[in-house]
């Protein structure tokens, strides 16, 4: 059995959901083969699931979002890399309680990037999700090596309230490694930057703000673009209107800019993580992720590993916390039964504080359901 879930967001992470999986079919079938491959589709949690794979864990000290210092990590394989953005510039970074739609930074974000470079990776999967920024990529883009000034020639003020002042963008000084890089973004929405469906809209409510920043951020990044037409020409604008170019509130646009190609984030992963190796070893694939629901079927971990695994003609099963998907949606996404922690425990918040036990008594149902496929 291969045991490819996503975390539980808020109570295990897909490293934990794999451990408590195993220990509950173990306890039914004690000899039963299990293989845990934890996956991620780019967004908080991607570089644990490429450590846990067998990438090497490095650590650099980056600017938060709020510039503050802070200890983030990005994963290393040979020439590979793994760079989650989220490490640097999400929204667990902010203090409790601090939102900051207007001032938050990818700076490193850029960071992180330019620690990879210095270690020598010569691809670089760029996974984003998990934002605390509406910046465009703008900080990102700085701290490698591109300027982005005021019509009196100072900097402007980090975040993407400050690019309203932008008068003059020059980005003749990134970092030359890039170009002989490739960069991949991976992420799990295809939103451009701007408009009704873009970074500003659709997920500046989620990092806090208002209707009246909303108006300012979508003002500002409209403005940051003809700036940026002016420097590099008619891809900057080309490029806003890209699908992932409003991904982690802009970074995707910058990655674009730097000459990125974006993928799906959990089929990106699948490669790097080895999945289809993995699939050969076994005959029953258990994956999941906190809440089984629409946006599940919209490029989510689960969705991606069961329709790897449908391909290979391997039978998927799913666990999760909340259950929101019909049989119905579950059969077309390749998922041939979902098994939920509230079927065990209906109360949502002892589910929340006791999921890694709950989570095992649903994988002893799992091993009774499919004993013998899970003992083969």
């Amino acid at each position: 059995m291969l045991v490819a879930a996503d975390k539980f967001k808020g109570s295990l992470t897909a490293v934990e959901v794999a451990e408590h999986v195993t220990a509950g079919l173990r306890r039914v079938v004690p000899g039963v083969r299990v293989e845990a491959l934890p996956v991620a589709d780019g967004g908080d949690g991607t570089v644990d699931a490429a450590v846990a794979a067998g990438f090497e864990r490095r650590e650099v000290r980056v600017a938060g979002p709020l510039g503050e210092q802070v200890t983030a990590a990005f994963a290393l394989r040979g020439s590979t890399a793994v760079v989650e953005m989220a490490q640097a510039s999400g929204l667990q970074r902010l203090p409790e309680g601090v939102l900051a739609p207007l001032t938050a930074s990818t700076y490193g974000s850029g960071e992180l990037l330019r620690a990879a470079l210095d270690a020598g990776a010569t691809t670089i999967v760029f996974g984003v999700g998990g934002s605390a920024t509406t910046d465009g990529g703008a900080g990102m883009l700085a701290a490698l090596g591109a300027r982005f000034l005021t019509a009196d020639g100072t900097p402007v003020p980090p975040g993407g309230g400050g690019l309203a002042g932008l008068a003059r963008a020059d980005l003749s000084g990134l970092d030359p490694r890039l170009d002989s890089v490739e960069l991949i973004l991976a992420g799990d929405v295809d939103n451009p930057l701007t408009g009704p469906k873009g970074a500003p809209a659709v997920y500046g409510p989620q990092k806090g703000a208002s209707p009246d920043d909303v108006e300012r951020l979508d003002a500002a990044l409209t403005h940051y673009v003809k700036v940026l037409e002016e420097a590099v020409g008619p891809r900057a604008a080309r490029y806003a209107l890209s699908p992932g170019a409003g991904a982690a509130g802009g970074i995707g646009y910058g990655a674009l800019l730097l000459g990125a190609r974006f993928r799906a984030g959990i089929e990106i992963m699948l490669e790097v993580l080895g999945f289809a190796p993995a699939l050969q070893r076994c005959s029953l694939v258990i994956t999941g992720e906190g809440s089984l629901d629409e946006q599940t079927l919209h490029g989510k971990a689960p969705a991606g590993v069961a329709a790897a695994a449908r391909a290979a003609g391997r039978e998927v099963v799913a666990v999760c916390g909340r259950l929101a998907l019909t049989p119905q949606a579950l059969r077309g996404a390749g998922i041939r039964r979902a098994y939920a922690l509230t079927e065990e425990e209906p109360d949502v918040a002892r589910c929340v504080a006791e999921a890694g036990p709950i989570l095992e008594r649903v994988a002893e149902r799992i091993a009774r359901d499919f004993l013998r496929q899970a003992a083969s």
